[in-house]
């Protein structure tokens, strides 16, 4: 069969899901990808071709159309470079057809068929688990796809891994939830309440928001230790439920910047200077 089709999800904090269909045609031999791909989008030819080559598959010279089906949303990242891969080793006969629906594939493929780490797994692995399937994403992104309760995560570091699992030949390991393992280290806060000396009034009133869960206003000259209380708040509010650890560790997933699994369960506490722009307040600009 010439048609193969996938599942995966776009980043966001939602996820949406994705079906890619990959469709093998007699033809000048060309890849061509529909369904609004950025630029990097559009790249993954190139990537996925040389990945495919150099884990030792043949790639099809036959005309080869890749659909990103929603076709209205916009698709970014080289989150796709990995279902494309299998859609073509699929389409080709290369590896079994009827196990792919099983699965939701993530993974930025390096030219030598590894499997480099994304962003917004966790969103993309919340989503998965509701809809019943097993998750294979890269090794590094493993970790925090496992935040996720009696989810199935297939950490997979090559190509031809993720081949050999669809194949039945060397089945890869799930990763059970990492939130046991990173709870007790949640609860070690390295600025605390009981650090402050002084500052009675301020502590008081810091003491009464938390408990009462009210806005807190604190004006003063520079230097009078503003921040220094606001930074310790979080070691005196209750902890995290679970849902608010999910939707705080989902913002930073899909923001790429840095998210850390050891950050689960801990409040996260900003500090923009008093002439921060609005646009500096809501995450403008550019991070490298």
């Amino acid at each position: 069969m010439s048609l193969a089709t996938l599942y995966t999800r776009a980043n966001g904090l939602n996820a949406p899901a994705v079906t890619i269909e990959v469709h093998l045609s007699n033809g000048l031999p060309q890849l061509s990808i529909v369904g609004l791909p950025e630029a990097a989008v559009k790249e993954s030819k190139d990537r996925v071709r040389a990945a495919i080559l150099n884990s030792e598959f043949e790639f099809p010279a036959r005309r080869i159309t890749v659909n990103l089906a929603p076709a209205d949303l916009p698709k970014e990242g080289g989150r796709f470079d990995l279902p494309i891969a299998l859609g073509i080793l699929a389409a080709s006969g290369q590896i079994p057809l009827e196990r792919l629906d099983r699965y939701e594939f993530a993974g930025e493929l390096a030219l030598s068929g590894e499997l480099r780490p994304i962003p917004g797994v966790l969103p993309l692995s919340i989503q998965a688990h509701k809809m019943g399937r097993n998750i294979v994403v890269p090794k590094q992104s493993a970790k925090e796809a496992a935040l996720v309760q009696a989810a199935t995560i297939l950490p997979a570091a090559h190509l031809l891994e993720v081949c050999a699992h669809l194949h039945g030949h060397n089945r890869i390991e799930s990763i059970s939830c990492v939130q046991k393992e990173i709870s007790d280290s949640s609860d070690q806060l390295e600025l605390d309440m009981a650090d402050v000396y002084g500052q009675h009034q301020a502590r008081r009133a810091l003491e009464l928001a938390a408990a009462g869960g009210h806005n807190l206003l604190l004006y003063g000259p520079p230097g009078t230790g503003k921040t220094m209380l606001a930074s310790r708040l979080a070691s005196i509010l209750p902890r995290m439920s679970e849902q608010e650890s999910t939707e705080t560790a989902a913002v930073y997933s899909i923001s790429n910047r840095g998210f850390s699994v050891e950050n689960w369960g801990k409040r996260p506490f900003r500090a923009p200077h008093h002439s921060a722009s609005s646009v500096a307040l809501v995450g403008g600009g550019c991070h490298f």
